[in-house]
């Protein structure tokens, strides 16, 4: 084994190569003092080199501490660290776990914050609505600021958009169901309809994909305001149709099994927009097909509308005649005749006219109906007074009648507080309505009047006859004292002449009746007349044929 080469073994080796050479002392001094320089020069770069190297790890130890500090601020951290002991290159290895430890968390962070902040960009992008597409890698994470409260407040933010959204998305879809509704109602393309709004709002498969921008919730809620336009305006186009429907049937008296054909309109002609909620029921076709239907009802009716007119005018004179008032059916009949032939007139005004006619007839009969409750109990009073008078004229007044005949004159002293009453109703009546009350044409206070005046006269013709016949039979008595037989008794004046001697009733009767005409009673009467061995009942009244002419 070779010994290991020295400086001083080489040294000895230039000895004697310079000994074989012969070089002279200054020459190898010369040479020593170059190779000492050489030396010198190696140590110096050695040195150098060493020197720059125990620097560079002083600036790797700095940059691990500086690198270390700005981590601990970016990430918020409150751990404090010191270099320790040892040499330089210790003190590197120990920094190092530090900083590589921080290093992960920053990573860590950096990727929450990425993610996060995607989330926001993405939110806020499908809010604003600008149809960009938004990649994780464009997120710019601001790696100064990687605290824990920035993240939270990232985490809060993004919170914040997620509620935004739903309640964006819960906006869009309830839209959307009143848009479908509404769709069902009027029978129109719901997809075609909001795939107009936006494209994604048709796909019912991906609900979070579905636009939720301002515009799209804007034009949202135009759609479904002029869907509810169209809404109002159709349910008022049909119930203006169902209100002409109606009208017709009554019109023209339709079946009630045809009315029920179209139940699903006239459903709708006292409902609010609201409550119109059944499929189909306002679509176009439901309001061509009635705007048909009553065309073909307007058809029909102007052939009926002569009927028809005809109709009324028999309904309003039986209302005029049903409470005695005086109306010219001819007349009213021929002009009816005249107005229709000439054409100039539309029959359905006509038609709304006498419909009007009719009510104020009815109201007119309503308020001359207490009136004339109260006339027909007195004319039947009048008749069962006049019965009375007509037997009290021919003495009969026996056993079989007397009782009747008490009864009869008792009623009759209550008829002119009747006549008094029904005289005050009729002036207030004429009072309030500024006009006469006719009564078949006459004026009822005058038939009132006049029936008081003869009430008077027959009870002052009674008075006559009672004391007359009171002076004949103190005449006769006086006379059977005086001759000892009775003579027979003339026949009051006041009674009739004319008369059935069998029964003893009146062949032939003038009484007055409640409108101031004067009858005379037939064959018939004075054949009912005859038979008298039956009481005649207290409420049987010969009615007189009155004049059937009403106002």
């Amino acid at each position: 084994m070779p010994s290991p080469t020295t400086c001083g073994s080489l040294l000895q080796e230039l000895q004697v190569i310079w000994d074989e050479i012969g070089e002279s002392d200054s020459e190898r001094d010369k040479m020593l003092l170059e190779l000492e320089q050489d030396c010198l020069d190696i140590y110096r770069r050695k040195v150098e080199r060493t020197r720059k190297y125990k620097a560079d790890l002083h600036q790797s130890l700095a940059d691990a501490e500086a690198e270390i500090a700005c981590l601990v601020s970016a990430l918020g951290e409150h751990a404090s660290f010191s270099r320790g002991k040892g040499t330089l290159k210790q003190q590197i290895s120990a920094i190092r776990s530090i900083l590589e430890d921080l290093r992960s968390k920053k990573e860590q962070r950096i990727k929450e914050f990425s993610g996060i902040q995607f989330q926001i960009a993405q939110i806020s992008s499908e809010i604003a609505g600008n149809g960009q597409s938004i990649n994780s890698v464009d997120a710019q994470v601001d790696e100064c600021d990687l605290t824990v409260k920035k993240l939270g407040e990232l985490k809060a933010h993004l919170r914040e958009l997620q509620n935004e959204k739903n309640l964006r998305l819960q906006k869009v879809n309830n839209n959307l169901s009143t848009i479908h509704e509404l769709s069902l109602v009027l029978s129109i393309n719901f997809l075609e309809t909001v795939n107009e709004v936006h494209p994604s709002l048709s796909d019912s498969k991906n609900v979070q994909s579905k636009s939720i921008s301002n515009d799209t919730i804007a034009r949202l809620t135009g759609v479904i305001h002029l869907l509810k336009q169209e809404k109002q305006q159709r349910l008022q186009k049909l119930q203006s149709l169902g209100n002409a429907l109606i009208k017709l049937w009554d019109l023209l008296e339709t079946p009630v099994n045809e009315q029920r054909k179209v139940d699903h309109v006239t459903s709708l002609v006292s409902s609010s927009v609201d409550e119109v909620s059944m499929l189909g029921c306002l679509a176009l076709d439901v309001i061509e097909q009635m705007e048909v239907e009553v065309e073909h009802l307007n058809e029909y009716k102007a052939s009926k509308m002569k009927e028809l007119v005809f109709k009324r005018q028999h309904e309003l004179e039986e209302i005029y005649k049903g409470v005695h008032m005086d109306v010219d059916s001819d007349a009213a009949r021929q002009i009816l005749i005249s107005l229709i032939d000439s054409g100039n007139v539309d029959l359905s005004d006509l038609l709304s006219s006498m419909d009007d006619q009719i009510a104020k007839a009815k109201e007119e009969s309503l308020s001359r109906k207490d009136i004339l409750d109260k006339v027909e109990k007195w004319k039947h009073g009048a008749k069962e007074e006049q019965w009375l008078d007509d037997y009290e004229k021919v003495n009969i007044v026996g056993k079989l009648f007397g009782n009747f005949l008490c009864n009869g004159f008792r009623s009759i002293g209550q008829r002119g507080a009747v006549v008094e009453n029904l005289i005050a109703k009729v002036k207030a009546w004429e009072a309030e309505k500024r006009i006469p009350f006719l009564y078949d044409k006459v004026p009822l206070l005058s038939i009132l009047e006049e029936y008081t005046t003869q009430c008077q006269k027959r009870e002052e013709e009674k008075r006559r006859c009672r004391e007359q016949k009171r002076l004949q039979e103190q005449f006769a008595a006086e006379q059977e004292a005086i001759y000892g037989s009775r003579p027979s008794i003339k026949k009051p004046l006041c009674q009739s002449t004319s008369t059935n001697t069998m029964a003893g009733t009146p062949v032939g009767r003038r009484f007055t009746t409640p409108s101031g005409r004067h009858v005379i009673s037939g064959g018939k009467e004075r054949r009912e007349s005859i038979r008298v061995t039956k009481p005649i009942p207290l409420n049987y009244v010969a009615l007189p044929k009155d004049d059937s002419v009403s106002h």
